[in-house]
C-alpha cells in the first residue's frame, strides 16, 4: 500500500538506508537532514519547533521514521544540554505531532538503554542505562510513549553498512584501524559483546513492517544474532583484507575512566519474529556482507 513517509536524519548511515528503501517502493518519501542536506534531502533543524511543525503539516506523512539523534556516547557526555534537546525534546515534539496529524512515529532507540548485566533483554525489560547517551535515549523513549499516539520504539544495537565516511559508524571505523599499517599500536575492546547489525536489513524490515495490516506493539527489538567484540570484528576485517593485525592489542578488562559501556546488551528478537512480518528479520551474516561490499567498492 502506498504511503507518505518522512525520514529524519536521512543523510546518516541508518537514515539514508531507510530513505533509499522506501524510495525503492511506491511510496512518496521526504528526507530531512541537518548538516548534510544534499540531493533531494530537505535541510531542517528539528530543534526549531515551529519550522518542524510546518514541514510535517505540509507533507502530511502516514509514517515517520525518526533516525536523527546524537548517537556518540563520548560526545553526549560533553554536551548534556545539546543531547537532551536532540534525543529527548525533539522526539517528544514529534510524538505530539503524531497525535495531532495522525501518523505512525517510529523512534529509533538503542540497546544501550540496558546495563548489560542480565541479557537477553525483552521489550518489557526494565531499562537501566549506564551513561548519558543511554539515559537520553531512555528518556526519549519515555517521552514518546507518554503521548497517546501511534508510536513504535525500535531498539537496535551497534550498526554498520554503506557510509559516506568510516567514522560515521562505530563498526566501519574499525576498517581504518586494520588498514593502518604505519606501526601505530591500537588497544581494542575485547570486553563488551556487541551484535553488529546492518542498516540495509533494518531499512528493509521497516518497509515490510509498515505493510503489516494489524496493530503493532509499542516497543520492538531488531538485532542480528552474531556476537562479536570490537577486537573480533577487527580480526574479521584483517582476514577479509589479508592484512596483519599484530598492531591491534585486545583488552578484555572492564572500561575504566572512559564513558561507561555495558558488557552484553543482547536484544531478544523472539517477539519481533512472532509479529508475522513477511521475510522475518532478514539479517545478513557479518563476514559475508563485508566480503561482498569490500569487493564491490575496491
Amino acid at each position: 500500500m502506498t504511503k507518505r513517509v518522512l525520514i529524519t536524519g536521512a543523510s546518516g548511515v541508518l537514515g539514508s538506508a531507510v530513505y533509499d528503501a522506501f524510495r525503492a517502493g511506491p511510496h512518496t518519501v521526504l528526507g530531512l537532514a541537518h548538516s548534510r542536506a544534499t540531493g533531494n534531502l530537505v535541510q531542517a533543524d528539528l530543534t526549531r519547533v515551529d519550522d518542524t511543525s510546518r514541514i510535517f503539516e505540509e507533507f502530511k506523512p502516514d509514517w515517520v521514521i525518526h533516525c536523527a539523534a546524537e548517537r556518540r556516547p563520548d560526545v553526549a557526555e560533553k554536551d548534556p544540554e545539546g543531547v537532551a534537546k536532540l534525543n529527548v525534546d525533539v522526539p517528544r515534539h514529534l510524538s505530539i505531532l503524531a497525535k495531532d496529524l495522525r501518523f505512525t512515529l517510529v523512534y529509533i532507540s538503542t540497546d544501550y538503554v540496558f546495563d548489560g548485566s542480565s541479557p537477553p533483554y525483552h521489550p518489557w525489560s526494565e531499562p537501566n542505562p549506564l551513561q548519558l547517551y543511554g539515559k537520553s535515549k531512555r528518556d526519549g523513549e519515555l517521552a514518546v510513549l507518554s503521548v497517546d499516539s501511534a508510536v513504535i520504539v525500535l531498539r537496535v544495537p551497534v550498526l554498520y553498512g554503506p557510509a559516506p565516511k568510516n567514522s560515521d559508524s562505530a563498526v566501519n571505523i574499525l576498517l581504518d584501524v586494520v588498514e593502518d599499517q604505519s606501526g601505530k599500536k591500537y588497544t581494542m575492546d575485547h570486553y563488551a559483546t556487541r551484535y553488529p547489525t546492518n542498516v540495509l536489513d533494518i531499512a528493509s524490515f521497516l518497509v515490510r513492517l509498515s505493510d503489516l495490516d494489524k496493530p503493532l506493539p509499542r516497543i520492538i527489538h531488531y538485532s542480528a544474532s552474531e556476537a562479536l567484540t570490537k577486537y573480533e570484528m577487527c580480526l574479521t576485517f584483517a582476514k577479509i583484507l589479508g592484512l596483519p593485525h599484530q598492531h591491534i592489542v585486545p583488552d578484555d578488562s572492564p572500561p575504566s575512566g572512559a564513558t561507561p559501556r555495558p558488557r552484553d546488551c543482547r536484544l531478544s528478537t523472539k517477539e519481533t519474529e512472532e509479529l508475522g512480518v513477511v521475510g522475518g528479520l532478514g539479517c545478513c551474516k557479518f563476514e559475508e556482507w563485508w566480503i561482498g561490499y569490500l569487493n564491490a567498492i575496491q
